[in-house]
């Protein structure tokens, strides 16, 4: 598939203000909508200059055009079920021109980007593509753009390394239905996002909008037509991992449906994070060759799981953990959890971070919820019990860095306790 770049590399403020052609209007007005990007909120309403101009726009939807006065653009995203303010701005519009407010991110930080919509058209057969950043936890991403069958290994990036809260820039491509996949920068094996087919119009232009996931590191689509519709692209998959934390280094394997979360294992093991389906997952479960007996639990899409097997040897049990890999709302901190995995243990367990007790008693089978934390050059972690005077997994100068998102392990048993740092993100 042949495509020449347009604009390459800008900025979502560069984007929102290209210069329109063709718009022409003697009115001192412009054409605003709003886009509801933020997973957080089902309802959004717009107010302009304090008089509501739309309301009840769903998410992965959008309102109609409301005439704004250029002169007076004060701009509030609110809840439409309580009314409360949870974003505003103050836009730079250019009279007789259209544009998208996109309202993204989670509940309690919703943010804005502004996106003019008044792209001169491409010639017959031809489309215009821009792709928009707007996961605030997913990290830079590349776009591939291939027909349906073609596989990744040998695809082309049309977009690389598209960073939070930016954009592509205008990618002119053949009209038609294609498959795109969405990869963490550099990787073509950490698939984000596959939408089977998105339907480029000829003589068009688009924009795939790219939203934040629950878990933090999967992303959603949203096709939004230049004045047109919106087409929503929702992942249908969700990230899981199996930890094997069942005493006696018992051997442990793990799958669910086709997909191997953990070959035969010596536990204590930690397996990584793997894509599946998402809904009622099929998971199977090997202790020492015998297979447990279990319900299949059901993973949300977008979501992040871990599925920890515990306890003693002989009587194993599973518990499913939610997972929280979004990134830190500040980067000069960093986000902290206990998982508690230890066989029989009769006492809840306490994180500490420099002798600051982050997460306490945490209960066998169970995690803390995550905590945030400075980030350090130097700091002494303990997990400490009260059936123990010395603490029973313990880390000396550990530099905890911005940004980060990590996990505590504790796991076996009394006669092999063993303690496990992950850097998830």
């Amino acid at each position: 598939m042949r495509f020449k770049t347009w604009a390459w590399g800008l900025s979502l403020a560069t984007v929102a203000l290209l210069t329109a052609c063709g718009g022409g209007s003697s009115s001192k007005t412009a054409q605003m909508r709003l886009v509801n990007a933020s997973i957080g909120y089902s309802s959004l309403d717009m107010a302009v200059n304090s008089a509501t101009v739309t309301t009840g726009v769903a998410y992965a939807k959008a309102g109609a055009y409301a005439s704004v006065d250029t002169s007076a653009t004060g701009t509030e995203v609110q809840n439409s079920t309580i009314g409360s303010t949870l974003a505003s701005t103050t836009p730079t519009l250019a009279q007789g021109s259209h544009y998208a407010l996109i309202a993204y991110g989670a509940a309690g930080s919703v943010r804005t980007t502004l996106l003019q919509e008044d792209q001169d058209a491409p010639a017959t057969g031809k489309s215009k593509l821009l792709v928009l950043n707007l996961a605030p936890d997913a990290g830079a991403l590349d776009v591939y753009i291939t027909a349906a069958t073609d596989p990744l290994d040998t695809a082309t990036a049309v977009a690389s390394g598209i960073a939070t809260a930016s954009g592509s820039g205008y990618v002119t491509l053949n009209s038609g239905s294609f498959r795109v996949r969405l990869t963490a920068a550099g990787s073509k094996t950490d698939i984000r996002l596959d939408i089977p087919a998105v339907s480029l119009p000829s003589a068009g232009t688009s924009t795939l909008v790219l939203t934040g996931s629950t878990g933090g590191v999967l992303v959603n689509g949203m096709q939004m037509i230049q004045q047109g519709d919106v087409t929503n692209f929702p992942n249908s998959t969700a990230r899981a991992r199996l930890v094997a934390a069942v005493g006696s280094n018992a051997l442990v394997s793990g799958s669910i449906g086709q997909t191997q979360l953990m070959p035969t294992s010596n536990a204590p093991t930690i397996g990584d994070y793997q894509t599946v389906a998402a809904g009622a997952a099929g998971l199977a479960v090997t202790v020492n060759g015998t297979a447990m007996s279990l319900s299949a639990p059901t993973l949300a899409a977008g979501g992040d799981y871990t599925l920890m097997v515990w306890g003693p040897a002989n009587a194993p049990q599973l518990t499913v953990l939610t997972d929280d890999n979004r990134l830190p709302t500040t980067s000069t901190t960093a986000k902290i959890r206990l998982i508690n995995g230890v066989a029989s243990a009769s006492t809840g367990l306490t994180l500490n971070v420099d002798y600051s007790a982050l997460a306490s008693n945490v209960v066998a089978g169970t995690s803390s919820a995550p905590v945030t934390t400075p980030a350090t050059t130097s700091s002494l972690l303990t997990v400490t019990s009260p059936a123990s005077t010395t603490p029973i997994y313990s880390l000396s100068a550990l530099a905890i860095q911005g940004n980060g998102v990590y996990t505590v392990f504790a796991m076996g048993d009394s006669n092999g306790l063993v303690g496990s740092l992950r850097k998830e993100r």
